[in-house]
């Protein structure tokens, strides 16, 4: 499937490529860009070990007051609350909490669809009173057979849900396009691949997905389309340093799925968990630690400003990542404090992946996907373990960092395919195995 050629030009320029699809993915994708640059924005890119450098991580587990956190009554009560407002105020913007105003839209109330394996919903997420708002199309798949609530995987997606699963039963839907700063019909922008959701459904897990576009859109100038202009106070033209970027409104709206799930008696919505992939991995780190609700995290490659350590300085940066060029819209603006001094910065990657616990996250990476420090990923992994084993959780309990295709699958589970940027068909195989043993469809 090819996008319209503006659309393509657009997604191959920020990174988002056919690889980075829903899971399982289509095995032809157009060609990603330069994997591993030396410069991105005129800032150099290093790839080298030898040249880290010597880093100190802030404490997860040392108030801001200095004393230890010796219990978990501590932890949440406490240091919980003080890394979230850190990552809230400096990292992705503080976001506004559920709206009062917020409805929900039944579409398609069950139809069978895909050969008769599958119930498929359709919901219309209103999320104000005002139609010109913008609104959520949440596609949601539960097993036919299923006797009672089953447990879900909510998969935040790049492109419309019309085009996610190849079913012709789906409601037709737009997405933006980044030049007109339109939408347009969805059809024009297809090129990611359908996904395969049967070994989901016949696991006994149901699957739902929603195109981020509809909280926000992924370009500068698709601020005043998005939620977040909405939340503008009246003469309000820019943001505060500490309100929310693109992903903290993304991870907002997956909170609004969730706000359906729990009145929908076909899902147990204590048993929802969530993925994304590259931004929507660091988007789905994000929604897991803010929103408790989420009950496991499968973040794909999120790199930095997801779960690689800021700190280490290996592949893409703080200051890549918010480059006038590149993406601050996504983060709050206070987060450019720390281009070029991550040092400088209270928290890294290590407490974002501790606030998830004691829920399991999975941290899915590939072994030459330097860019998105694979590495570091599993090095924030290993800092967070602390945090698990205080609340009574399996950490990775290694600090070797593991080959490729060797899966750590504990509360904190990693797992590098061999390969780049994205998923792989047989990552597809990891993600049931950690779902299953965490959700236990079976009961």
């Amino acid at each position: 499937m090819q996008a319209s050629s503006a659309i393509l030009l657009f997604l191959l320029s920020t990174g988002i490529v056919a690889s980075e699809a829903q899971a399982p993915p289509t095995p032809a994708s157009p060609a990603r860009p330069n994997p591993n640059p030396s410069e991105v924005a005129g800032i150099p890119v290093n790839y080298d070990e030898a040249k880290v450098g010597s880093y100190t991580l802030p404490d997860p587990l040392v108030l801001n007051n200095g004393k230890r956190v010796r219990s978990a009554k501590e932890w949440f009560g406490k240091r919980r609350p003080e890394i979230v407002e850190l990552f809230e105020t400096q990292q992705y913007g503080g976001a506004p909490g559920r709206p009062a105003d917020e409805s929900f839209e039944i579409v398609d109330k069950g139809t069978p669809a895909l050969d008769g394996k599958a119930i498929r919903k359709q919901v219309t997420i209103h999320l104000m009173k005002d139609p010109a708002a913008p609104k959520i199309d949440l596609l949601i798949y539960l097993p036919a057979n299923a006797k009672k609530p089953v447990p879900l995987l909510l998969s935040i997606n790049f492109t419309a849900v019309s085009n996610a699963v190849d079913d012709p039963g789906i409601k037709p839907e737009t997405v933006w396009d980044p030049k007109t700063n339109t939408r347009i019909p969805a059809t024009q922008s297809r090129f990611f691949g359908p996904t395969n959701i049967l070994p989901l459904l016949d696991a006994g897990i149901g699957y739902a997905t929603f195109y981020y576009g509809d909280v926000d859109p992924d370009y500068p100038a698709g601020f005043s389309n998005g939620i977040r202009a909405w939340y503008l106070k009246p003469g309000q033209k820019d943001r505060a340093p500490d309100e929310w970027g693109s992903i903290a409104a993304w991870a907002w709206g997956m909170s609004r799925a969730e706000d359906y799930f729990e009145t929908d008696p076909a899902v147990d919505a204590k048993r929802v968990a969530i993925h994304g992939i590259s931004r929507l991995g660091k988007t789905v780190m994000w929604a897991g630690a803010h929103d408790q609700r989420f009950a496991a995290v499968i973040a794909s490659c999120s790199g930095e400003g997801g779960a690689a350590l800021s700190h280490r300085d290996f592949g893409e940066t703080i200051a890549h990542l918010t480059a006038p060029s590149r993406y601050p819209y996504q983060f709050a603006v206070n987060y450019q404090k720390y281009s070029g001094f991550p040092d400088a910065a209270p928290f890294d990657a290590h407490m974002l992946i501790a606030l998830i616990a004691p829920r399991p996250v999975l941290l899915q990476t590939g072994s030459t996907d330097n860019w998105s420090d694979p590495k570091g990923e599993f090095l924030a992994a290993v800092a967070a373990g602390p945090v698990y084993k205080l609340l009574g959780k399996d950490g990775l309990d290694t600090e070797i960092w593991p080959a490729a295709k060797q899966p750590i699958l504990h509360d904190i589970a990693y797992y590098m395919h061999d390969g780049g940027h994205g998923m792989v068909p047989s990552d597809w195989d990891i993600y049931l195995q950690f779902l299953k043993t965490h959700l236990r469809p079976e009961q």
